[in-house]
């Protein structure tokens, strides 16, 4: 079995494997690769969607080079919690940072949230994004007032009376309906055109075609968001243990 960094051409079998929806081990089977080399390369690179292999290979040939600089790095000593593999969680926050970014955000503040978001207390100190991130203070100043600006972040103080940094899970609805708001927008825009275009002409169908759809689209999204909102506060369960009952005496 081949080792060392993948070529770029295995690269490119990745990308084809993945185009032809190609579990991650028969593509491994294929490059004669472990299955863990071609799960950790894709989710550091953007995931099965968003995997590109020309990207892929310029973004490791950047992290060799800039391991190779003589700056030294803090070591991360403290062992992963709960028994996490801290390679997979990694490139998971790789692959999660690379989402946000995808969505628009800027990469330091894509970094930020990805930090926030799978940090199991929701909230971290700005040294603590400072060790973590490995970037200057003031590049953690300016992202967090960023993210503040967007309703995306907001700032408290702990017991110790130091500024936390806490993400909201109220965001993620209060994004829901912000998005409904703006279908309902677009359907009366939509539905102010018919009256100008004359109703019953093909433009005017059209735009009252595109209406309904938008309109049921953002009422749906409304009505989840209501009925759903709950889940974004649900406390984590017990951990799972063996309930097995015992079998009977022999």
């Amino acid at each position: 079995m081949p080792g060392g960094r993948l070529t770029q051409q295995e690269r490119q079998q990745i990308a084809a494997g993945l185009a032809d929806g190609l579990a991650y081990a028969e593509i491994a089977r294929r490059l004669d690769r472990p299955t863990s080399t071609i799960t950790r390369e894709v989710m550091r690179n953007g995931g099965p969607v968003a995997y590109r292999p020309e990207i892929a290979h310029r973004a490791t040939e950047h992290r060799a080079h800039r391991r190779r600089q003589p700056a030294p790095r803090e070591p991360r000593t403290a062992p992963a919690p709960h028994g996490r593999d801290t390679e997979a969680v990694r490139a998971y926050e790789e692959a999660f940072t690379t989402v946000f970014m995808q969505q628009g955000l800027p990469k330091m503040a894509s970094r930020v949230l990805t930090c926030l978001y799978t940090t199991d207390t929701g909230s971290v100190t700005a040294s603590e994004l400072v060790q973590r991130l490995q970037v200057s203070p003031a590049t953690v100043s300016k992202t967090v007032a960023l993210l503040e600006t967007m309703g995306l972040v907001r700032r408290e103080r702990d017991e110790r009376r130091r500024e936390r940094y806490v993400v909201d899970n109220d965001v993620w609805y209060q994004g829901m309906i912000a998005s409904a708001r703006s279908h309902a927008q677009l359907a009366e825009t939509a539905r102010q055109g018919v009256g100008v275009l004359g109703p019953g002409t093909p433009a005017a169908v059209r735009l009252e075609n595109i209406a309904r759809f938008v309109d049921f689209v953002g009422e749906s999204m409304a009505r989840a968001a209501e009925q759903a909102r709950d889940i974004l506060w649900a406390k984590p369960g017990p951990a799972p243990q063996d309930t097995a009952e015992p079998g009977p005496d022999r």
